[in-house]
């Protein structure tokens, strides 16, 4: 069986041109982008993926970091998809993430109320699902 997993590759990693390189890793494991498109986020979508965070103090600039441009979608499948792109991202704070990763090689702290980490992955495969129905309707 295949395993799914959502990855977002946010606003900051698209105004940086870092789209291609992004992807290019994920392949390079071996993986399969079988879905990929342009959203502009709205703060009512990112009500729904965020909803374990709409209470927090952080969410306020987290809706306003992501709502301030382009995000790519890319619907990733392959054996142990979740844990193997979660390694491929790297530690959430860029500043302590392992070289060699993503947000380690690419990303760097803004110093802004959000944390600007290029991309978002699905923390498990129960997440990936409800996560890629939001983001993917259209393949129900």
């Amino acid at each position: 069986m295949t395993d799914r997993i959502l990855v977002l590759i946010k606003p900051d990693g698209v105004e940086r041109r870092l789209v291609g390189e992004i992807l290019r890793r994920i392949e390079a494991k071996g993986y399969n982008v079988t879905a990929l498109k342009t959203v502009v986020p709205t703060p009512e979508l990112l009500a729904e993926h965020y909803a374990e965070h709409v209470d927090r103090p952080f969410y306020p600039g987290l809706v306003e970091y992501m709502t301030r441009g382009p995000v790519v979608a890319a619907l990733v499948e392959g054996h142990r998809v979740v844990q193997g792109v979660r390694s491929l991202m790297g530690a959430t704070d860029p500043t302590t993430a392992a070289p060699g990763s993503i947000r380690g090689d690419l990303a760097r702290d803004q110093g802004g109320e959000a944390m600007e980490n290029l991309v978002h992955g699905s923390d498990g495969q129960a997440s990936a699902e409800r996560e890629i129905a939001i983001w993917f309707p259209e393949l129900g």
